[in-house]
């Protein structure tokens, strides 16, 4: 029998369980407030198809396991719960907003060109050998660090023990080669 003005808080029950250790309370907790959250969030965010609403649910369950040991015991479980679902709501919108400014939507087109002389052979062949001889022209150190790095596309690691430089040194060296292909490229 509930205590006269206390209200029924099941989930706060099994949340309280929870925190002292008891596996299965916590268990039932996440699926049950897995239901109470898919409820809440069909029925606030109807724009949300299904992939997003099970994202949301399953950020809002791993942010409640993240904070569980925040949760006061004497206060009512799901404002908590739904403060979180919230939070996570408003983090993924930023997260959209945010990528979706810096997308450029188009129209749909092919990859492709029709124009005989576009996507040639001949034009990737010849950017090939631009690219060898620019190669060539950099210093010794430069160039076996690009050669190792960007053309073997061996580690950092593994081109220093192959080659007896250091990792940093190798760093410096990648960075001035690349910068010195702009400029040899740039000039051709």
């Amino acid at each position: 029998m509930m205590e006269a003005g206390k209200r029924e808080d099941p989930l706060g029950e099994l949340m309280r369980r929870s925190q002292t250790g008891d596996a299965a309370a916590y268990a039932e907790l996440l699926k049950e407030a897995a239901t109470v959250l898919r409820r809440a969030i069909r029925g606030r965010r109807t724009g949300l198809n299904d992939e997003d609403v099970e994202d949301l649910i399953q950020e809002t369950l791993l942010a409640l396991h993240n904070v569980r040991a925040t949760y006061d015991p004497a206060r009512p479980f799901m404002p908590w719960l739904l403060a979180i679902a919230h939070n996570r709501f408003v983090d993924g919108a930023r997260r959209y907003f945010r990528n979706g400014a810096r997308e450029v939507p188009i129209d749909e087109q092919n990859v492709t060109f029709t124009l005989p002389d576009t996507n040639t052979m001949e034009e990737a062949f010849g950017e090939s050998q631009a690219l060898h001889r620019a190669v060539q022209e950099l210093p010794s150190g430069q160039r076996a660090a690009i050669e190792m790095l960007k053309l073997r596309e061996m580690s950092l690691k593994e081109a220093s023990e192959a080659s007896g430089i250091s990792i940093g040194a190798l760093k410096v060296a990648t960075h001035r080669a690349m910068n010195a292909l702009r400029k040899l490229l740039e000039k051709r």
